[in-house]
């Protein structure tokens, strides 16, 4: 039985697999650009390079990296099952990925202007996973 699935009918939760040597890579303290490269499917260095590119002020670079592990971590998603719509969970750690992409996604959005945009990968990540959303908005 998934305890995280809803019984009213909610699609079940969605759990994307790992990326073991990438994940790896990252947590050793490698540059995120390097495991982008190496592993351009992985979300999480995407994220990793949106969240350095913001913090320094670099807005458009920031939104590029963002979008870039957003899309990837669809096809992702859409290999794994979902439909569109339903639970991604922040606690399944290879999810963390592109919901911090999703994030960063709506924050570079709202600094150079796009403001629809931020809106709606917002409520995407608030509908994905209200935990990611309150740990990553905190």
């Amino acid at each position: 039985m998934d305890l995280q699935q809803n019984l009213l009918g909610e699609p079940p939760a969605t759990h994307l697999h790992e990326t073991t040597e990438a994940a790896e890579a990252l947590t050793a303290g490698t540059d995120p650009a390097e495991v982008a490269a190496r592993f351009p499917a992985y979300s999480a260095a995407w994220a990793a390079l949106a969240e350095r590119a913001f913090e320094a002020g670099e807005d458009v670079a920031a939104y590029a990296y963002a979008r870039t592990g957003y899309h990837r971590g669809l096809d992702q998603l859409r290999g794994a099952g979902w439909k569109g719509h339903g639970p991604i969970p922040w606690e399944h750690e290879p999810n963390r990925g592109f919901l911090r992409a999703l994030h960063m996604l709506a924050s570079a959005a709202e600094a150079i202007g796009e403001a629809e945009e931020a809106r709606r990968c917002s409520t995407f990540l608030r509908e994905s996973s209200a935990t990611a959303a309150e740990a990553l908005n905190a």
